[in-house]
C-alpha cells in the first residue's frame, strides 16, 4: 500500500462566524486526491501535532482577533521543529502588513501606506498629507476579513475603534470600485489561476460576507510579473500563495496584500480544480 502522509489543517474555533466548511471541503478534496490523509485541528488548541507529516494553517481564520495566541502558536511550531507549510518564518512575516513597506523598499509597486503608531485626528491629517489623498482607508496592521477596516471620507475623523491604535492609512484606491480587486494564485511557485472580486453596490469591501462577488479573470502579464516580484520578497518561497492587487488612479496595478497564511484559494475557479495545489503540498513533505 502506498505511503499516505497525514496532514493537519488548522481550522477556526467552533464559534467563528464565517462559513469556512465549503472552502475546507474543496481544499481537502484536492489534498486527498494528491494522496494525503487530511485531519482537522482547531488552531487555538491543536493538541499534539507531532504525528503529522505536515501542518497547514489554511483555516486559522480569526488569528487577527487573538494575536498573542497566534504568535504563541508560531513560536511553538518553530520550537518543536514541526513541519509547517507555509514555513513559520513566512507565516510570521506575513502576519503583519508592515511587510508592505519592505516590498516598497525593494521596488515592488504597492498601495501607498503610512503607518501610524497611535492614530488620532492629527496623525490622520498628517497621513492624508503624506499620501496626497483626502479619502483614505484605515486598517489594522494585523488584520483579516476586513476586520477594523474603514473607508474615511474627506473631513471625517478617526473611527472610534481606531483611536489611539496602531493603524495603516492608505489612499482609497479608485480601481476597487471601478474594476474590483484582482487575486492571483500560485502553487509551488507556479501560477494557477486568477479571479476578480467586486464589492456590493455602496461598499468597498470585496469579502463575501459583505456582499462581494467573484468571477474568473485572465491575468495579464503585468499582473503576473507584479505578483512574482512581490512573492520573491518573502523570507522563503511559499508553497501556496494568493496575491491581491488593485488599480490606482492611473490604472497601474499595485499590491494590496499577500495572503500566505490562510487564504481563500477559490479552487473551484482553477482549471484543474486544485490538482496543482494538492501536488505542491505533497511535494513539500
Amino acid at each position: 500500500m502506498p505511503f499516505q502522509p497525514r496532514v493537519a489543517i488548522l481550522v477556526p474555533t467552533p464559534d467563528y462566524y464565517e462559513k469556512w466548511q465549503p472552502a475546507f471541503a474543496r481544499k481537502a478534496a484536492a489534498l486527498s486526491a494528491a494522496g494525503l490523509i487530511v485531519e482537522q485541528r482547531v488552531w487555538t488548541d491543536p493538541g499534539d501535532l507531532s504525528g503529522h507529516d505536515l501542518i497547514l494553517p489554511l483555516f486559522a481564520w480569526g488569528y487577527q482577533r487573538d494575536v498573542a495566541a497566534w504568535y504563541a502558536l508560531l513560536d511553538r511550531l518553530e520550537t518543536e521543529a514541526l513541519p509547517v507549510v507555509n514555513p513559520v518564518p513566512v507565516l510570521r512575516w506575513n502576519s503583519d502588513k508592515a511587510y508592505l513597506a519592505e516590498l516598497a523598499a525593494k521596488g515592488v509597486a504597492v498601495v501607498p501606506t503610512v503607518e501610524v503608531a497611535a492614530l488620532d485626528d492629527a496623525g490622520l491629517a498628517d497621513a492624508r498629507m503624506a499620501l496626497g489623498a483626502d479619502e483614505v482607508v484605515i486598517k489594522p496592521a494585523i488584520s483579516g476579513g476586513a476586520d477594523g477596516t474603514h473607508r474615511v471620507a474627506a473631513g471625517d475623523s478617526v473611527p472610534a475603534d481606531a483611536i489611539g491604535q496602531r493603524r495603516l492609512v492608505q489612499p482609497m484606491m479608485p480601481g476597487i470600485l471601478t474594476d474590483g480587486e484582482y487575486s492571483l494564485f500560485f502553487f509551488g511557485g507556479h501560477f494557477s489561476h486568477a479571479i476578480v472580486k467586486r464589492p456590493a453596490s455602496g461598499d468597498f469591501r470585496v469579502q463575501e460576507q459583505f456582499g462581494g462577488r467573484e468571477e474568473p479573470w485572465e491575468a495579464t502579464p503585468a499582473a503576473r510579473n507584479l505578483a512574482a516580484a512581490a512573492l520573491a520578497a518573502a523570507p522563503a518561497p511559499p508553497v501556496y500563495a494568493r496575491v491581491d492587487m488593485v488599480g490606482d488612479a492611473a490604472g497601474e496595478l499595485r499590491i494590496m496584500e499577500l495572503e500566505l497564511i490562510e487564504p481563500s484559494l477559490f479552487l473551484h475557479h482553477a482549471a484543474d480544480r486544485g490538482a496543482a495545489f494538492g501536488h505542491a503540498v505533497y511535494a513539500a513533505i
